[in-house]
């Protein structure tokens, strides 16, 4: 059995696909490479696919499915997965292979000690294109380095660090592993990506829709009997969705955007009080809830002067 599964969902990719598959083949004999094709019709994605695939008998499969969108594809992928863990990378970005060797290394050294664990967590690049500094997502102070622990173990974690596919290798419960080691390139800046600022405002009412779902998933959860840190983490996670869809439609900057940002927030009140106060008396909360027009315009301003640091989109 392989010990890791990567899954590369692929939608007419065929102009970057090459540089996530080849940085991934270092894996060798011990991964399972799924390049899913999404129903691309624009160019020779799949042919890629499949040229890979017999080039890598045994590591490279190749699927081509009818158009599911993104999260079809990662489905076919988690269905088709024969490997003990599972991962997820997109086909315009790529991992760094020293980082994955070690990796599959030391999940192989979990499961013969037979302490696997149901998640390991790395650290992932903001690599933004042209920019000259890349942003480092990791968690040293987080959590313990480099031993199996629960979030029972989890420090301080900061508004900015949150954990995303990027980082996840993962099987579904609670004992994780954390690895100081920089896997995940997380490529940004093409016009078309769905991390596009415009692109994000003509789909603004999908991330609306997430949001709020979000919202009754936090409110209907039963908590007794979860870890704290559990319920600290999605907290926190929320609240940076929240101020997410908020900066966004305070940028788009009509009328309409700024009444679906008050309603979104007055959903979060009506459907759990408690859990608004707290978020909107965050730092974060109030940032993007500043009145009159001179605030918002602060907070857009703040808002650009992060996003040239940090690279997230």
């Amino acid at each position: 059995m392989k010990i890791l599964t990567v899954a590369i969902p692929c939608y007419n990719s065929s102009e970057y696909m090459g540089k996530c598959i080849e940085s991934l083949l270092p894996g060798g004999e011990d991964i399972e490479i799924l390049i899913i094709d999404d129903g691309s019709a624009k160019d020779n994605t799949l042919e890629i696919a499949q040229r890979y695939e017999a080039e890598n008998p045994g590591i490279v499969r190749a699927i081509h499915q009818e158009n599911k969108g993104h999260g079809g594809a990662v489905n076919t992928g988690i269905a088709e997965a024969s490997g003990l863990y599972f991962k997820v990378v997109d086909s315009d970005d790529w991992v760094e292979p020293k980082a994955l060797i070690k990796i599959i290394k030391r999940l192989k050294l979990l499961e013969e000690r037979e302490t696997p664990v149901d998640m390991l967590l790395a650290n992932f690049c903001y690599d933004k294109q042209g920019a000259w500094r890349k942003n480092y997502m990791q968690f040293r102070r987080a959590f313990p380095q480099n031993r199996v622990i629960s979030w029972d173990d989890m420090g301080h974690l900061r508004q900015t660090q949150y954990i995303l596919m990027h980082n996840i290798i993962y099987r579904h419960e609670e004992k994780f592993y954390y690895m100081d080691v920089n896997l995940y390139h997380y490529f940004i800046g093409r016009d078309d990506q769905s991390v596009n600022e415009q692109v994000m405002l003509s789909r603004i009412d999908q991330q609306i829709r997430v949001n709020k779902i979000m919202i009754d998933v936090f409110t209907r959860q039963n908590w007794s009997g979860l870890d704290k840190n559990v319920r600290k983490y999605m907290m926190i996670y929320l609240n940076k969705i929240m101020t997410v869809t908020s900066a966004i439609l305070l940028v788009g900057g009509t009328s309409e955007d700024y009444a679906k940002k008050c309603d979104l927030w007055s959903y979060l009140k009506n459907r759990n009080e408690k859990l608004y106060f707290r978020l909107r008396m965050t730092f974060l909360g109030v940032m993007m809830n500043l009145p009159t027009k001179l605030g918002r315009k602060t907070t857009v301003r703040g808002y650009k002067i992060v996003r040239k640091f940090i690279h997230f989109n």
